[in-house]
C-alpha cells in the first residue's frame, strides 16, 4: 500500500451554511454561480497550496488537479471536490450536469499523469477511469459529501466520468510540466 493522501478540510459539513449551499448548488442558478466562482476559487487555492478554498467554510474536500492539455501540452489546473479512500482519491467530471464532459476529464484520458495539490503538498498521480459497476459505489460516496451530484447526474444524458487517482509506482514519473 502506498502512502495515504493528506486530508485537509476546514469548516463543517454539518453546518446550516453547508446545507444551504448544497441545496443552492443543486439548482441551475446555483450551478451557474459555482461555474462563475471557479476561477476565483482556483486563484485562492493556488495561492494557498490548496489549503483554503471558497468552499472551505462549508467543509467541502477540495483539491487542485493539474492535468496536461491534450492539444496544447500545457498544464491545466482545476479545483475539484474529491472523495478520499486512503491511498486513492476519486474525482468526478460532473460539469454541473451540463451536456459536455469537462475538459480536464478528456485531458486525463489522453495523459493520465497529473498532479494533485492538497494540504500544501504537490503529489504526482496517475489517473484511471472507472467503468461499469465500479462507478456506482464511488458515485454514492460523492452524493454523501455533496448531494448536488444527484441533480447534476439527473440533468444530463451523458455518463459522468469518475477517475481514481493514485500515486505512481516508484519507477513512474509525472508528465511534463507538472509539479
Amino acid at each position: 500500500m502506498t502512502a495515504p493522501f493528506p486530508q485537509w478540510q476546514w469548516g463543517s459539513s454539518h453546518s446550516r451554511l453547508f446545507r444551504a449551499m448544497e441545496k443552492f448548488a443543486a439548482t441551475k442558478p446555483g450551478s451557474w454561480v459555482n461555474r462563475r466562482f471557479a476561477p476565483l476559487d482556483r486563484w485562492l487555492l493556488e495561492r494557498t497550496d490548496a489549503k483554503y478554498t471558497l468552499m472551505g467554510p462549508v467543509g467541502a474536500p477540495v483539491i487542485l488537479l493539474t492535468t496536461i492539455g491534450r492539444h496544447s501540452g500545457q498544464p491545466r489546473t482545476q479545483p475539484l471536490l474529491c472523495v478520499h479512500a486512503e491511498d486513492t482519491l476519486y474525482v468526478i467530471g460532473s460539469n454541473y450536469g451540463r451536456p459536455r464532459h469537462p475538459s480536464w476529464t478528456t485531458n486525463l484520458l489522453a495523459h493520465p499523469s497529473a498532479t494533485v495539490t492538497i494540504a500544501g503538498e504537490h503529489i504526482p498521480v496517475t489517473a484511471a477511469s472507472l467503468e461499469g459497476a465500479a462507478k456506482e459505489p464511488i458515485f454514492q460516496r460523492f452524493i454523501e459529501i455533496w448531494s448536488a451530484y444527484t441533480a447534476y447526474r439527473d440533468r444530463t444524458t451523458r455518463d459522468l466520468r469518475i477517475f481514481a487517482l493514485t500515486r505512481p509506482a516508484a519507477n513512474d514519473t509525472a508528465g511534463p510540466g507538472l509539479r
